[in-house]
């Protein structure tokens, strides 16, 4: 014997569906061809008012993004006004108020605000030693500066540097004094007269 193929579509045509006539099959066909036929050009027409839609924001000059975000916000609408939305809103604000309301809520509060209370405390008083402890450490600095200077000024005075640079200046002042002696001097004396008398050229 030899195999015979067997057309699988020809198969499935001719196996009638339980329950349904040959009639009512071939019906259900023409109207799924219909249906079909009306998908794609219905597909095709969405196509078209999709391009001229994207037309129409590229003129209006809207980005994609702007897109997604009216999308985002016109979703995130209707999550509002959803029912599951509003019926969870009302619980967790009567759970928040059984919350607040509890002694458990009000003991953790006013330990919470004491804790905050001795930690401000605790800082301000740590903030003021260490301004204590700057301003000893400046008056200290001063002090042992005053001390250091009040020691070291004699000490310089007696160095030999410095009596050397007393005694030149007392040099230059002499000699600046002295020059201004001669000068005042000459000028109360006659020029070039010296103390030699004047001659008397009276005639006979």
């Amino acid at each position: 014997m030899t195999d015979v193929p067997v057309d699988s579509a020809a198969a499935a045509r001719t196996a009638v569906p339980e329950g349904l006539t040959l009639a009512e099959e071939e019906e259900l066909r023409s109207e799924l061809a219909k249906v079909e036929e009306e998908i794609g050009t219905l597909r095709q027409v969405l196509a078209a008012k999709e391009r001229h839609c994207g037309e129409l924001k590229r003129k209006l000059g809207l980005t994609p993004l702007d897109g997604l975000k009216q999308n985002l916000s016109k979703s995130w609408h209707d999550v509002q006004v959803s029912n599951a939305y509003v019926k969870t809103s009302e619980k967790l604000g009567e759970w928040n108020d059984k919350v607040t309301q509890s002694d458990f809520y009000k003991k953790t509060q006013e330990t919470l605000s004491q804790a905050g209370q001795k930690t401000s405390a605790a800082l301000c008083r740590f903030c003021r030693k260490l301004g204590d402890m700057r301003a000893h450490s400046i008056s200290h600095s001063l002090s042992s500066y005053s001390i250091r200077h009040s020691i070291s000024m004699p000490a310089m005075r007696n160095s030999a540097t410095f009596k050397s640079f007393e005694d030149r200046v007392g040099t230059i002042k002499s000699r600046v004094v002295g020059s201004r002696e001669n000068s005042t001097d000459s000028l109360h004396s006659p020029s070039g007269a010296g103390d030699k008398p004047p001659q008397d050229n009276a005639p006979f």
